[in-house]
């Protein structure tokens, strides 16, 4: 417990005197890389869970929170399943899907194609509807009509216009094993832009019917996808409902799907956060020295107050409370800092970028043209807490080594 006289005399401790100066100055230095360290360590975590959610949206923005796949990649009865699905706890709608992988042929250009086999009806009552057109209708994908929606960049590299024609090839497994490829000819009746290469470059859209004519799948389709009302809770859903169905029925969701992404974004995050500690790492240096270099100055000083009856104990906690006072306060202005820049980086960068006469991502060579920032109590808490206990530990050897000054030989020719 920290007596009111060794508060006082590690407060005492913080005023500079005219000669020493320069252990004042190094105390500001101190202060100030703390409050830096901190204050970067919240705006780039905030701005990684902004790229973050950025990315976990427009991954979504063509695909379902999760999905319910029979054995064999063959989802039988799937209308009772879509109604048994859209009826759990948690989940907004579900619809049925036919997954297909193949070729898209367009003149002489050649590309690999993703294709979705959708049905209009069931598409309309996912909410928030995650296809963004930019020509078209999700209704042109009627039965029979033998149209198709392709990804804006896969539409551009074939150089197809609305109304254009194109062929898909697509291998249709057989009994022995073996593939057969199968041909069908496709219009093109509207064009989607997802913001991801993955989903812009590779996806196309059919009418669900048309899809499952070229698998020989009949009336059945491949899997049952669904959304959640909270994306987050999609894996705990996905899970109860593999436990609930049964039978052999497979279980996925987004980030099962999506792990490659987010493992990156992880990797990238902690990488960061190592880099940026380094600076809280070096301020905490500053600390150790410039508390070292008190303790040289007050060797007299902590005589007299050893001889007075302080304890040793009661010498390190003087200077733990001069040093954890630098730290501390470094790691609140830090904290403050970084909140309200981290808030308001959506208004910061613009200014930044008028002011130095560039873009910093711009739209001819990034999806994202805005950099995001979501800031999350749990990342301050955690680096706050980290810093705290650093700039704490920082302190304790200068201290120590004060304790250990002998009263009788710093008095010696006084």
């Amino acid at each position: 417990m920290i007596k009111p006289v060794e508060l006082f005399v590690g407060l005492r401790y913080l005023r500079a005197k005219r000669r020493t100066r320069f252990v004042s100055f190094i105390t500001l230095i101190s202060l100030a890389g703390v409050a830096l360290g901190v204050a970067a360590l919240i705006v780039i975590l905030s701005v990684m869970n902004g790229f973050e959610g950025e990315l976990r949206n427009r991954l979504l923005s063509m695909s379902a929170h999760g999905s319910v796949t029979g054995p064999d990649g063959v989802t039988e009865n799937w209308r009772e399943l879509v109604d048994q699905i859209a009826a759990y706890p948690g989940v907004a709608a579900a619809a049925p899907i036919v997954a297909m992988e193949g070729m898209i042929r367009s003149g002489r250009e050649l590309r690999a194609v993703l294709v979705h086999g959708v049905d209009p009806q069931y598409e309309r009552s996912l909410p928030q509807s995650p296809i963004n057109l930019l020509e078209g209708d999700l209704e042109n994908l009627s039965p029979g009509s033998r149209s198709i929606i392709l990804g804006r960049l896969l539409a551009v590299d074939l150089g197809l216009r609305m109304g254009d024609g194109v062929v898909l090839l697509i291998p249709r497994p057989v009994g022995d094993g073996t593939l057969r490829p199968v041909l069908k000819r496709f219009i093109l009746r509207g064009v989607f832009e997802a913001g991801l290469q993955d989903h812009d470059g590779l996806l196309a859209l059919i009418n669900a019917d048309e899809a499952a004519a070229i698998l020989a799948l009949g009336d059945e389709r491949s899997a049952v996808r669904f959304r959640a009302d909270d994306v987050m809770s999609a894996p705990a859903i996905a899970r109860m409902l593999g436990e609930r169905l049964g039978n052999g029925a497979i279980t996925s969701d987004w980030t099962i799907e999506n792990a490659s992404y987010f493992r990156a974004i992880r990797i990238e995050k902690m990488m960061m956060s190592l880099m940026l500690s380094l600076i809280i790492g070096v301020a905490a240096f500053n600390i150790v020295a410039s508390l070292v270099m008190v303790v040289m100055d007050k060797t007299n000083d902590i005589a007299v107050l050893r001889t007075l009856g302080m304890s040793a104990n009661g010498v390190v906690r003087v200077f733990f409370v001069q040093g954890a006072v630098i730290g501390w306060a470094g790691v609140l202005v830090g904290v403050v800092l970084g909140v309200v820049v981290a808030i308001n980086v959506p208004e910061i960068v613009p200014v930044l970028e008028n002011l130095l006469g560039f873009k910093i991502m711009p739209g001819d060579v990034y999806y994202v043209t805005q950099i995001p920032s979501e800031l999350e109590m749990a990342d301050v808490a955690t680096i706050a807490g980290a810093a705290f206990v650093l700039t704490s530990l920082a302190t304790l050897y200068p201290a120590r080594r004060a304790a250990r000054v002998n009263p009788a030989v710093a008095l010696r020719y006084e």
